[in-house]
């Protein structure tokens, strides 16, 4: 039943993975949420969390450590019996507008957020979600896999962050062989949204007017994406798409499209 499932939430202290945490949390399933930084934000995350009334644990952990993920699966499993519902959302958003030229530490750093952490943590709750014999994984990712550092978006994706997102494709197609047919394996390929890389970031601030209306301007539905539109595509996969599972859900407004109009049909020649 619904009421019974349970959900793992990677990076839900704010923004995409909150508001997914919370929705999820409002519908009755219980939700293991993890954070790790962003201190100032932990608080209104334990309030907000603490008002929907549904049983839910807040776990800190560094999830680019493959040893804390197994004790994270542990004591999720050994509160609410199973695991039947994994959000992918962790990532580390490399953007050359704020960091500029690459350092080691850097390319390193976006690699094991945003592709290895993801790998771990699927890895470690896999069982789990088999068992619950109708489980749910959700892999977060940019389209910064498609573009690359190109265009008007190569002042917000940089190559390490281009290069780990289409990385993270492969896994969902692999894992989505892996867990058929106990389990359904997805992924939604974000665009240009408020919380990553839009107005809710630093690097929105750093760009000139005229850079962020290019970024507009690349969109086909002129706006930057809003977090509901996510929670909206999530509960989509979760609850109105059985017959989904190894597929890409690009959610960006049109941007990889671009811009460019369509011609009218031309009369022709008989």
């Amino acid at each position: 039943m619904k009421e019974n499932r349970c959900a793992l939430v990677l990076g839900a202290v704010k923004g995409i993975g909150k508001a997914v945490a919370l929705d999820l949390l409002k519908s009755g399933i219980r939700v293991a949420a993890t954070w790790h930084d962003w201190e100032d934000s932990f608080s209104s995350m334990q309030a907000d969390f603490q008002a929907t009334g549904t049983d839910h644990i807040l776990h800190k952990i560094d999830l680019r450590d493959p040893e804390a993920v197994p004790f994270l699966i542990q004591e999720t499993v050994s509160k609410f019996g199973r695991l039947d519902i994994l959000i992918n959302n962790i990532e580390r958003g490399g953007m050359p507008v704020v960091h500029g030229h690459y350092t080691s530490e850097q390319w390193d750093l976006e690699m094991e957020t945003t592709l290895k952490a993801k790998r771990w943590v699927f890895e470690n709750a896999f069982p789990h979600l088999k068992a619950s014999g109708n489980g749910v994984v959700i892999n977060f990712s940019s389209i910064a896999a498609i573009t690359g550092r190109t265009g008007p978006a190569s002042l917000l994706f940089n190559e390490a962050y281009s290069a780990a997102n289409r990385g993270i494709s492969l896994l969902t197609e692999t894992w989505a062989r892996m867990g058929s047919p106990e389990v359904r394996v997805n992924e939604i390929m974000l665009g240009i949204f408020e919380t990553r890389h839009a107005e809710g970031t630093r690097g929105w601030g750093l760009l000139t007017e005229a850079q962020k209306q290019r970024l507009i301007a690349h969109t086909l539905v002129g706006r930057t994406g809003k977090i509901d539109d996510v929670v909206k595509a999530v509960r989509f996969i979760i609850d109105d798409a059985p017959y989904m599972t190894g597929s890409v859900l690009r959610l960006d407004g049109g941007y990889v499209l671009g811009g460019e109009t369509v011609e009218e049909m031309p009369p022709g020649v008989l």
